[in-house]
């Protein structure tokens, strides 16, 4: 006899999706919701209540990570579906808030199937990992995972001088250290692609093997201010020309390296920037990523070298790293279940990687972990335009359930 799917209600989890799109919700149909404002307090508590509605225990820890938990029919470590509530300013309706609504859907249709898991189902919400708010990215899950000191991170402040800390409590949700997530059988994030490769490739999940490792550099070239009028080029120090050679520079020997790499020059600032005077500073950046950790360090030798450049236009030039990170490999029996259940439900897939970061990266140092990719159209994301189909979030979350059932 064949086996009966069980699959998500594709209305609701539509209607799920929207209401929580309605928290933040900008002119263009896109979402402002920061981490820990008013808008991020009432997805939080639309999310409570939703859990506690399907029977589900509550817990909040020390750094706001929410944890909803369906009782399994043993009393062993649950699996995790999880990922976050906060958006860039002017984001989508999808980036992060897929992965929860997924959690709530699974769990949502194993109630109404009157199906008790073996294993709990916990679905988890992690704390700012935008960072559009309060730096760095992926706080809450760094701590968790060691990466980064609790008592360093709510201590960090906004724009307008609020620390996390203070933050945390003004929105209710300053839990206890011992509900942090120390333990699970699995932790599983659907997220959408935030890229244009499955859509161009007509395919409808991506099986996540690995977040790829990146370096960031900052170039301060320093020259000197003069009249633009009165300097004859020859007598110019130009550090905007000086930045110029070097960015032609490094993209000529970047782009011999390897097909895969990216890189991108994506912050630049110029002084004085008055159209009437020579520029005496640039200061910009250089990041770049790859899944090899020797391309990477062939990377930074040549950003390394860069103040040896030739054609300087007498001026220095200063090279610092700002910061890096190691590729992480996703747990390789998870991804392999993961693509059994895509196989089993009849979607298209394929194996990729991750050239964005995510809360599961950290996760993964300490529990098994994996991800499922999702199209974006036309590859967009952290814009307002960021437009994932309801039919592809849909498969998405069955995947997951399929997954689920089959541990």
């Amino acid at each position: 006899m064949e086996k009966q799917m069980v699959l998500v209600n594709g209305e609701k989890l539509k209607d799920t999706l929207e209401q929580f799109a309605g928290f933040g919700r900008t002119e263009n149909n896109g979402v402002t919701r920061l981490s820990l404002s008013e808008e991020d307090k009432a997805a939080r508590d639309f999310f409570c209540s939703f859990c506690e509605e399907l029977g589900m225990a509550i817990k909040v820890d020390d750094m706001g990570n929410i944890y909803a938990t369906l009782e399994g029919q043993e009393n062993k470590e649950p699996i995790v579906i999880g990922s976050h509530i906060d958006t860039v300013k002017k984001g989508g309706r999808f980036d992060g808030i897929l992965g929860v609504a997924a959690g709530m859907e699974v769990a949502r249709t194993l109630v109404e199937n009157n199906i008790k898991p073996r294993l709990p189902l916990t679905v988890a919400v992690f704390t700012n990992e935008e960072g559009a708010r309060f730096e760095p990215v992926m706080m809450s899950s760094g701590v968790l995972s060691g990466k980064f000191e609790k008592e360093k991170m709510i201590k960090v402040k906004d724009v307008n001088g609020i620390t996390f800390e203070k933050a945390l409590n003004a929105i209710g949700y300053n839990g206890s250290e011992e509900n942090r997530l120390k333990e699970a059988t699995a932790l599983l994030e659907l997220h959408i692609e935030q890229g244009p490769i499955l859509e161009n490739e007509h395919v409808k999940i991506g099986v996540v093997e690995s977040v790829i490792g990146m370096c960031s550099y900052e170039i301060e070239v320093t020259g000197l201010s003069d009249h633009a009028g009165t300097t004859p080029m020859e007598m110019r120090k130009d550090a905007l020309f000086a930045s110029t050679n070097i960015i032609a520079e490094a993209r000529k020997k970047l782009s011999n390296l390897d097909k895969a790499l990216v890189y991108t020059m994506g912050r630049f600032n110029i002084l004085p920037n008055i159209h009437t005077v020579i520029p005496n500073k640039v200061v910009f950046t250089i990041e770049s990523r790859h899944k090899d950790g020797n391309v990477i360090k062939q990377v930074e030798e040549i950003i390394q070298c860069l103040p040896q450049i030739e054609n300087n236009e007498g001026c220095e030039i200063k090279v610092t790293k700002l910061w890096d990170r190691d590729t992480v490999l996703f747990d390789e029996k998870l991804c392999a279940r993961l693509e059994q259940s895509s196989k089993n439900l009849g979607y298209s897939y394929k194996r990729m990687d991750s050239g964005a970061g995510h809360d599961a990266q950290f996760i993964a140092s300490y529990i098994p972990t994996a991800m499922l990719f999702v199209p974006s159209v036309d590859g967009k994301s952290h814009c307002e335009e960021e437009l994932t189909s309801w039919e592809d979030c849909e498969k998405g979350v069955n995947v997951l359930i399929e997954t689920i059932l089959s541990m």
